[in-house]
């Protein structure tokens, strides 16, 4: 009797662990022509994997009932959709992207008075200089702070005596978002998209915190204002990460 329960527990978990391992295969499409789309990244956002399609348009990641596939191509509306049984069941399912419509804007190159001499224009053409602080004894690489700014010291230290109050509000309040930091850094497909795009919506949907929030964490682990704007989201990523480790040490202790 004992060997008969035995063997139809392996079998239930055998089924289960099968099914937990279901694949989502589809292919991605231009919703204007229904060309199919490659190198389009797809994310599962529950399990933080992600893949890119083919030159067929074709994809397959795992996924399971209700997680949430993000599809991003640049110059196509990113897309949310809901794993459901349909889903898994019907291969080669159609995803259809919407391209966006990019109005040019007049662009001026350059607000100074250039010669065309690159010693002189060098020496014409303020530079805004952002230094990066170290403090002995903390867990960090630096703390920025823009030279322009009269409190930019003021930031470092409210940053180290006074750290956990806001960062709290934001990591505490989301302990399993913030988690999945490490496995967004370790997906070589998550990587590759984020070192491309620079509006945060990718980091957004990941970590479900708001784009204010992401630019906040930024602002109170001292990153400069420069660095916020110019950096690309795989840069961010790497400073909420560090702003992170540096949250769990100091909640630590």
């Amino acid at each position: 009797m004992r060997v008969i329960n035995f063997f139809l527990v392996f079998f239930f978990s055998a089924s289960w662990f099968i099914f937990s391992q279901d694949l989502v295969v589809g292919i991605v499409e231009n919703d204007a022509d229904s060309k199919p789309i490659s190198n389009v990244h797809v994310i599962n956002l529950n399990r933080v994997e992600g893949t890119i399609t083919n030159k067929n348009g074709e994809f397959e990641i795992k996924a399971e009932v209700n997680d949430t596939l993000f599809f991003s191509y640049l110059g196509f509306k990113s897309i949310k959709i809901r794993v459901t049984n349909d889903l898994i069941k019907f291969k080669k399912s159609k995803i259809k992207l919407t391209e966006l419509a990019y109005a040019l804007e007049e662009v001026v190159v350059s607000p100074y008075q250039l010669t065309g001499y690159l010693e002189i224009d060098a020496r014409n053409i303020p530079l805004s200089k952002t230094y990066r602080y170290n403090i002995p004894g903390l867990p960090s690489r630096g703390y920025e702070g823009g030279s322009n700014s009269p409190g930019a010291i003021t930031k470092v230290f409210a940053a180290i005596f006074n750290p956990v109050d806001f960062l709290y509000n934001i990591f505490g309040k989301k302990p399993k978002q913030m988690k999945k930091l490490k496995l967004m850094k370790e997906d070589y497909q998550i990587r590759e998209l984020l070192s491309t795009k620079f509006d945060r919506e990718t980091l957004v949907e990941l970590l479900q915190i708001d784009k204010f929030d992401i630019d906040e964490i930024l602002r109170n682990c001292s990153y400069s204002e420069s660095f916020i704007l110019s950096a690309n989201d795989l840069q961010i990523l790497q400073a909420i990460s560090q702003c992170y480790e540096e949250f769990k040490l100091l909640n630590r202790k």
